[in-house]
């Protein structure tokens, strides 16, 4: 079951960073309900397994590319935000004090901070792109134009997944002309 959700969760990050386009030093939000992916309600049944399975198919792909991951803790932690040092000082991102727990933060934001090198918790980021696993809502995390995207899966194990990469805003009106490459 861990080798599917793992191959699952793979299978998400790379068809996004295909569609997306993100590039080194980009920020990439994963919300995650570890309860929801095994048909449970929120919180109800926080696995560290499946939270593992699930960052074994992201993490990698995205630490080879140079691509920083933000992992959304859950509302016991007001959906703040785990990530590298580094990345929180390319947005100026002020710390906050938290260190997540499974039935505080969520697992798998656990798992990230166990992980990353040089971890820390903010209260916000704008990231590039995300993977929202169990409608977490992760739209608070991204950039101010985010743009849904369509997967060939649409669940990690029995949770439902959205999916959004950003672009920067249109304005100007009808005369403007704009750069393709960012669409």
């Amino acid at each position: 079951m861990y080798e599917e959700i793992t191959e699952q969760a793979r299978q998400a990050v790379m068809e996004i960073l295909e569609l997306s386009g993100l590039q080194e030093g980009d920020i990439f939000v994963v919300g995650c309900s570890s309860s929801t992916v095994t048909g449970k309600s929120y919180g109800s049944a926080s696995s560290m397994e499946i939270a593992q399975a699930i960052f074994d198919g992201i993490y990698p792909e995205l630490k080879k590319r140079g691509i920083y991951l933000a992992a959304q803790c859950c509302e016991h932690l007001n959906r703040a935000i785990i990530t590298e040092k580094a990345a929180a000082d390319k947005q100026c991102r002020e710390r906050v004090n938290a260190v997540p727990q499974p039935k505080a933060g969520g697992s798998f934001a656990t798992i990230t901070y166990n992980t990353l090198e040089s971890p820390v918790a903010l209260e916000h980021i704008k990231a590039d792109a995300g993977l929202d696993v169990g409608g977490v809502l992760i739209g608070m995390h991204l950039k101010e134009v985010a743009v849904p995207m369509k997967l060939s899966i649409d669940k990690i194990g029995e949770a439902n997944i959205t999916c959004a990469r950003t672009r920067p805003k249109f304005i100007g009106g009808e005369r403007a002309h704009y750069d393709e490459a960012l669409k």
